[in-house]
């Protein structure tokens, strides 16, 4: 008899976390601070919030998310806060909507720090072991079982595996069972998945070497400091993380090129090893140069892993290339000639499943009270699967409660855009947020992420009274200083002021608000009139984008409030879609397939067009 034969209950719990990446460790924390009694399963109790990859946290759409985590109640961002490296706001130059935090993390401090937080929190114990079984009963979750016969019965559980189900490093010709950085893969899940109807397919990522940093000439890049006039990630804190290291900036050449377009034979993207779907946003450097040939030159950041290490992360150049090809690659890049690799680049694939069959409250559709969150839902990115994990970990902690269920609408937040995307159109490659997804984004804003979702997550249960209070005193001195900006200044006082910025005299007095609409720095405005000095940083810059964007964030408000209408129009649970005349036959598969809540998300399907839309609503009416 196989050890794993031989049964014994592991652990009794309401509710059970598979993995403990960025996903795993957002549900477990918001179960069991909802008062849940969680068990969080992890392969390595030393890949806990690992950073597998790129050793940051926020970017472009991925700060917005990361943001939204922490007004509801979520560790993200208090994290990536006290582990930063530095700081800096990507995007100044463009518009508040897509302007964006992003941290250079301590990799190594941020797993412990993680770690710590889910070690002390109440009603959650962790396990290391390896999920080898969901077990149900009557159509619903009742356990988990382990490779070592454990039990652990449950009501619900939360599949987080990350890219470890079935993983597989390749890197040229070789190709090994394994997890990211040589942690071990989990072989033996996906089997019970697919038994449980879940339709499961195959997916890539990959990472760059990693390179001594002692051996990196940096006077041959332009050096990348953080800035320090920012605010921070977690609402919880009132200043940036200090910048204790830089980053820098060099690019690859035309003879880094002809390295790659002479060896591409060798590459398993292009010999035929890797057949599986990688990520278009995040493309390995073999793909960038084949794909983007009339480029001379691509960016390549050199990133600190860690204070605690030489290791320097070489963000741009992903790469399966075997390790001779990859020696030769590093090397012809500026600064790099004679950098040493520590760890070299490779591809991992792996599996996940099709987000089409999962509700808006990360529910699989086909067993009650299983719930998946991160890269099995095909994303990419360890803030997107945070902010699933949080949603997911709410969502099974309110149905064990009795309560009802909480979604995002896309007009909310990114998290409703990111999880309505997944389950209403699916993806067929790793799912990157990016803010062009986001058609409500001047009021989506980072920097209004607590007035947008703050009172929600004190809903659930899962913002605390010291969040809370937090939130009400920084909303109370916004509405403020709103009222502030309406003051006016005489006509003989703003005159000369206008004038520096190209205006006429006015017929009258000036308020403050009205400087700011003709494009007039809060910062200058401060300064000439001393006014407003007593007000934070993030209490000035959510007041002063209100007020400049005053007609913009009206017509989007006007749009939302055109698509509330149709979200507004639920379709029935038992409605027979193939007996409905005059809707397409694709239309009917596909509605009849992903079962949409209302005519909005009806509408966000591939394959339904406008005129099965108003076929519906014909349908609808008649019912009624």
């Amino acid at each position: 008899m196989n050890e794993s034969e031989h049964t014994f209950i592991e652990y009794t719990a309401e509710a059970v976390v598979v993995g403990a990446g960025h996903a795993g460790c957002e549900a477990a924390l918001a179960l069991a601070r909802t008062g849940i009694n969680t068990a969080l399963l992890t392969l390595n109790l030393d890949s806990i919030a690992f950073l597998p990859c790129n050793p940051s946290i926020g970017g472009t759409a991925k700060g917005h998310l990361v943001r939204e985590i922490d007004a509801l109640g979520g560790e993200m961002g208090i994290v990536a806060d006290d582990t930063a490296l530095q700081i800096r706001m990507l995007n100044v130059g463009k518009g508040a909507a897509v302007q964006s935090l992003r941290a250079q993390s301590d990799k190594n401090a941020y797993h412990a720090a993680m770690k710590q937080v889910l070690e002390n929190t109440p009603n959650l114990r962790i396990i290391q072991a390896e999920a080898a079984e969901i077990l149900t009963e009557g159509g619903k979750c009742s356990g988990v079982r382990t490779t070592y016969g454990g039990i652990i019965p449950c009501k619900a559980v939360i599949l987080c595996t990350g890219v470890y189900l079935n993983g597989e490093t390749i890197t040229g010709h070789v190709v090994q069972k394994s997890g990211p950085n040589g942690f071990a893969p989990a072989n033996h899940l996906t089997e019970s998945l697919v038994k449980l109807g879940f339709n499961v397919r195959r997916f890539k990522t990959g990472t760059p070497a990693r390179v001594d940093g002692r051996t990196v000439d940096y006077s041959k890049c332009e050096v990348q400091n953080g800035d320090t006039d920012i605010y921070p990630f977690s609402f919880m804190h009132d200043t940036p993380p200090e910048n204790k290291l830089p980053c820098y900036l060099t690019y690859t050449n035309v003879g880094t090129h002809e390295i790659i377009m002479d060896n591409l034979d060798r590459s398993p993207l292009y010999d035929g090893t890797i057949l599986s779907t990688g990520p278009r946003y995040c493309p390995s450097i073999e793909t960038k140069v084949v794909r983007f040939k009339d480029k001379e030159r691509h960016q390549i950041f050199l990133e600190p892993e860690g204070a605690d290490t030489n290791e320097v992360y070489v963000q741009g150049m992903s790469t399966s290339m075997p390790h001779d090809v990859q020696r030769m690659m590093y090397s012809s890049v500026a600064g790099l000639e004679n950098a040493d690799i520590m760890r070299y680049g490779y591809a991992i694939e792996y599996d996940c499943i099709d987000t089409l069959d999962v509700l808006p409250t990360l529910e699989f559709k086909k067993v009650e009270g299983i719930y998946t969150a991160g890269q099995i839902n095909g994303t990419s990115g360890y803030e997107e699967a945070a902010a699933q994990g949080l949603m997911a970990g709410i969502n099974a902690s309110l149905k064990l409660r009795g309560l009802p269920p909480f979604t995002l609408r896309r007009d909310e937040a990114y998290i409703g855009v990111l999880i309505d995307d997944l389950v209403t159109k699916g993806t067929d490659e790793p799912y990157r947020m990016m803010t062009s997804r986001a058609e409500h984004r001047i009021c989506l804003r980072q920097d209004n992420a607590d007035f947008r979702l703050t009172e929600k997550g004190k809903e659930v249960g899962l913002v605390t009274e010291e969040r809370y209070a937090r939130y009400l005193a920084r909303k109370e001195k916004y509405e403020e200083l709103l009222r502030s900006l309406q003051t006016r200044v005489p006509q003989k006082e703003v005159t000369p002021f206008l004038a520096e910025y190209g205006y006429g005299e006015p017929s009258g007095g000036v308020s403050y608000a009205d400087m700011l609409k003709r494009s007039i720095p809060l910062t200058a405005i401060m300064e000439r009139f001393n006014v407003f000095k007593e007000y934070p940083k993030n209490v000035l810059e959510t007041a002063e984008i209100t007020v400049r964007y005053e007609g913009y964030l009206k017509q989007g408000f006007e749009l939302i409030e055109k698509a509330k209408r149709l979200e507004e129009k639920v379709l029935p649970a038992d409605i027979d879609y193939h007996a409905i005349g005059g809707l397409r036959l694709e239309a009917r598969e596909k509605l009849d397939r992903i079962r949409p809540f209302n005519l909005g998300q009806a509408g966000r399907i591939s394959g339904v067009n406008p005129a099965d839309i108003s076929v519906l609503m014909v349908y609808l009416a008649t019912r009624n």
